[in-house]
């Protein structure tokens, strides 16, 4: 599924136009804020977490914000930006490249749907389209339900009543029941004492074929990545993901599961009913974790967890008959 990028800049940045105090021979240019693994030539990139060391020694950035300690991690090929608060610094240059994306402003672009622009779809009463919106063949839109501008669906979708979607793409023969949140700004900011700083959210929200969402859900677009749900993956009533979180195919969420920012999720994945996981997570393929745990460390392919702090369901059953 290719990106739409959902917030545009105004003019070409420069790294000078954010480090003044770095001796630079010439003007370089920044062609945009990527992530250390899908950044490109001419792009900023930051790395503030050991856990990222092989995706920095292999990034095709050419400029990267990090720390002294670890500066080293990187190639000789990326030029360096040493900072004392990666995250902070990178807001504050988020902030100016895309000064729209740290609150959600309405949409001023929102019309009725017209039955003219899109014959192939039937529209329930009051749904309000935004600017350049695509909606594919024989969809179902329910009543009151909001498409903010530039959002992409698929054919054969059916989208519930008071369904908000924004920065999102969304494949063929996607079901999202009533009350879903899609593509809202995530939860991100720098706390300061005087007034928190909030982390802008450039990222979209991309759904894959055959996925269903259940009422009631959240999911956040992502901050400098992107949010993304794999194919034939189900979630029920109530599940909240957010930013940067990625959830493999063929996966089965029960109700109230949430999901912390930037944890990614195999494929043949079951998780019950209201567990959590942590951020900066990875979970393996054919996992099963048990309702009500609470993820904090990564999960080997294969496993079966359940508890708080998530142990093998063995050692769970072990530790419970001591109980």
């Amino acid at each position: 599924m290719k990106t739409i990028f959902f917030f545009k800049k105004n003019k070409t940045y420069f790294l000078n136009d954010f480090f003044p105090k770095l001796k630079l021979e010439k003007k370089l240019k920044i062609d945009n804020i990527q992530t250390l693994k899908k950044s490109k030539k001419f792009d900023l990139t930051f790395f503030d977490s050991i856990k990222y060391k092989d995706e920095a020694k292999n990034t095709k950035a050419s400029y990267c914000i990090t720390t002294k300690k670890l500066e080293k991690f990187l190639s000789n090929s990326v030029k360096t930006i040493i900072v004392k608060n990666v995250l902070f610094e990178l807001a504050k240059i988020l902030k100016k490249i895309y000064p729209t994306a740290d609150i959600d402003y309405p949409d001023f672009s929102l019309k009725t749907g017209s039955k003219i622009r899109y014959k192939n779809v039937k529209f329930g009463n009051n749904v309000l389209i935004g600017k350049n919106v695509k909606i594919g063949k024989n969809c179902i839109i329910g009543s009151n339900t909001i498409i903010e501008h530039d959002v992409v669906i698929g054919n054969d979708c059916v989208i519930g009543s008071q369904v908000i979607l924004k920065n999102t793409m969304i494949g063929n023969n996607v079901v999202i029941q009533d009350s879903c949140k899609v593509g809202l700004k995530g939860f991100g900011f720098i706390p300061l004492k005087e007034k928190n700083f909030k982390f802008p959210h450039i990222g979209c929200v991309k759904i894959d074929d055959y996925v269903e969402i259940g009422s009631g859900c959240t999911i956040d677009r992502g901050s400098v990545d992107d949010t993304e749900i794999g194919k034939n993956t189900y979630l029920d009533n109530q599940v909240h993901i957010a930013h940067n979180v990625k959830i493999g195919s063929n996966c089965m969420i029960a109700g109230q599961v949430g999901f912390a920012g930037s944890s990614t999720i195999g494929n043949y994945v079951s998780i019950g009913g209201q567990a959590g996981i942590s951020g900066h997570l990875k979970i393996g393929n054919n996992v099963k974790i048990g309702g009500g745990s609470g993820v904090v460390k990564d999960i080997d392919d294969n496993q079966v967890v359940m508890g708080y702090p998530a142990v093998p369901f063995k050692e769970f059953i072990k530790n419970w008959k001591k109980t």
